[in-house]
């Protein structure tokens, strides 16, 4: 069904980490004053956008892309498609087909092979195939992880958890965010919903743009910022060496942290950090390089997605396969070598949305749409 990740994705506390005032569609406001919007409330914005503009009609749920080949002599692709559950092969043919199916493999999660695993004698079980009915209640976690996925985990698990371990390799920058904006929620009452929507949009844009281009020309100066902000937030109850990175601001993402819940729970002592490798795993736990064991009933590796293109689709050119990692993207959508073809690729900066407005934006000025 429509929803993408939001529809896969099942773990607690799941939402965005981009504001939805830029991550919803620049054509269709989004509306009250949520910032960081949870999964539910994301999937049915995208699904009343669906049937909003009647694009449903057009999807063929249940299939799954095998193949594309491009024929230079056709002038034409011809794509073959399984539908999952009567496993029958469709065939479609077009002049030009474009990829947006994102750059992670859904059907399995990135998790490193930790040494000793087998010996654990409790659960493990990576965020991206959560269990309906997992019972973290009153056990100890320990959630492997500091990106946007463990941030999130961390404090929704602490509410009923006996305690919460985040362990770390090494530190990431973190961003307290509010939840709710009350300034757009003061101009949605005041303006037009079109235009309340576009102001709070424009200045967002504004507002990460500069926090980028800062920490990209003034490393020195944000290096201080960011840290100086959380040791505000955890009025010196917890070691800042945990959030001290030893890169500068946005060499890799900046995580947000919504409504500082994660420092709430460190404070309350409900969860902690370790910043440490991992040794091995052991029936108790995890050991780590320091000899310290972190004992856990549930491991949650929260180590990210496997990076793959086009879905998984190979893509052909007259039998020729085209090996991406190869290729050149112009403009984040043409593929060197590949004719007839493109690719939505957002932004890794912002939202990923601004990015694909403004391609499709173009794609429709071209075409006279």
């Amino acid at each position: 069904e429509i929803g993408g990740t939001w529809e896969l994705f099942r773990y607690p506390g799941i939402r965005s980490d981009s504001d939805m005032f830029t991550f919803g569609y620049s054509f269709r406001p989004w509306t009250g004053g949520k910032i960081l919007a949870d999964g539910a409330s994301i999937k049915n914005y995208v699904q009343e956008t669906a049937r909003e503009y009647d694009v449903e009609r057009h999807i063929r749920f249940g299939h799954a892309v095998r193949t594309a080949n491009w024929s230079s002599e056709d002038r034409q692709w011809t794509i073959t498609a399984e539908n999952e559950q009567t496993c029958e092969t469709h065939t479609f043919t077009a002049s030009f087909m474009v990829g947006c199916t994102g750059y992670y493999n859904y059907d399995k999660g990135y998790k490193p092979d930790f040494p000793g695993e087998s010996e654990f004698k409790g659960q493990i079980v990576h965020p991206q195939h959560w269990p309906e009915n997992l019972d973290y209640a009153g056990k100890k976690v320990v959630v492997i992880g500091s990106g946007a996925t463990a941030i999130t985990l961390v404090p929704t698990l602490a509410e009923t958890a006996g305690h919460v371990t985040m362990l770390q390799r090494s530190p990431t920058y973190l961003m307290p965010l509010p939840s709710t904006d009350k300034v757009a929620m003061g101009l949605q009452k005041l303006l037009p919903e079109k235009l309340a929507y576009k102001l709070t949009r424009a200045r967002n844009i504004s507002v990460a743009r500069l926090l980028y281009q800062r920490s990209r020309k003034s490393p020195k100066a944000m290096r201080r910022l960011f840290p100086s902000i959380i040791r505000r937030q955890l009025d010196g109850k917890v070691d800042m060496r945990h959030f001290t990175p030893d890169y500068n601001p946005w060499d890799q993402r900046l995580c947000v942290v919504k409504d500082g819940d994660l420092f709430d729970s460190l404070k309350a002592g409900k969860a902690s950090i370790a910043t440490d490798r991992i040794d091995r795993s052991t029936p108790e736990g995890i050991r780590l390089a320091s000899g310290e064991t972190l004992e856990a009933d549930i491991i949650i590796p929260a180590t990210g997605l496997d990076i793959q293109m086009l879905g998984g689709i190979q893509p052909t050119v007259d039998g020729q396969p085209i090996v991406m990692r190869d290729k050149v993207i112009y403009k984040n959508v043409m593929v060197e070598g590949v004719p007839n073809a493109g690719m939505i690729f957002g932004y890794t900066n912002i939202s990923w949305t601004l990015k694909a407005d403004i391609i499709v934006e173009r794609q429709a000025c071209k075409l006279g749409v």
